[in-house]
């Protein structure tokens, strides 16, 4: 090869992902999406590799997951999902980590609802007005776990257990909420912060459910170097600010 082709493959292939473009497929708890839409963007702008995400409720990304859908990073919103792919053997060894947390809130899609206090004297049904409270499935969506053991935990899920409008994911529970097909929500705080239609109308108390934690790692048949780079991005101080601006809590 003539010198001057030698000098400009050199130049090419010294530049970021050039002549080795990669495709990171991650599968992320739907709660995630404002974030790692960013984050993922700015990846790719940095290094050249492609970010696929794939958004869902954690119980079925994990089920997809045992049953061999192909992804290299995955990020769910409760651990004890994360455990169940550990306990087959489906993670990388030594990858997983705790990343983010996240807190509960009730959202109203009326602009000018006023704060309430998340307390055993809510008065939940009243607030309802004979509508439903958007929330995620409790038996499997983790935002909708959270919200079930919470509303328990206050005494106050037998009053609207009969009201409750289950979402197959708690962006979708979100959505509910933003069209005012319900009046009321249970959903992550980084959610109501996506959606300007919302209003945060109370928090409920941290001892009322679970500490909300989001753990990550990589799969067991992530090969790329790619993948190691994308996983070891998320913690990196951009991504981190990011996690913040939008109301995430990061894991110490």
């Amino acid at each position: 090869m003539p010198p001057a082709r030698l000098t400009l493959a050199a130049i090419l292939l010294s530049l970021p992902g050039a002549g080795a473009a990669e495709t990171v497929q991650v599968f992320a708890a739907a709660s995630l999406q404002t974030a790692l839409d960013r984050i993922g963007a700015d990846f790719t702008a940095r290094t050249g590799h492609d970010v696929v995400l794939t958004y869902g409720s954690s119980s079925l990304l994990a089920r997809q997951t045992t049953q061999g859908a192909p992804a290299d990073i995955i990020l769910l919103a409760n651990p004890e999902w994360m455990d169940v792919l550990e306990d087959q053997d489906l993670l990388a060894p030594g990858t997983r980590r705790d990343l983010l947390g996240n807190a509960l809130v009730l959202v109203s899609g009326d602009p000018q609802a006023g704060p309430v206090a998340i307390d055993a004297g809510l008065d939940l049904p009243g607030l309802l007005a004979g509508g439903f409270l958007a929330m995620g499935l409790i038996d499997s969506v983790p935002a909708g776990q959270y919200g079930h053991t919470a509303l328990t935990h206050l005494g106050l899920w037998d009053a609207v257990q009969d009201k409750v409008a289950q979402a197959d994911n708690v962006r979708a529970a979100l959505a509910l909420v933003a069209a005012r097909e319900a009046p009321l929500g249970i959903v992550y705080a980084t959610d109501a912060q996506a959606d300007p239609r919302v209003t945060v109308i109370g928090q409920f108390p941290e001892d009322s459910h679970p500490p909300i934690t989001y753990p990550v790692a990589l799969l067991a048949q992530a090969q790329d170097a790619a993948d190691r780079a994308f996983m070891d991005a998320l913690s990196a101080p951009e991504a981190q600010a990011v996690f913040a601006a939008e109301g995430f809590t990061l894991a110490r």
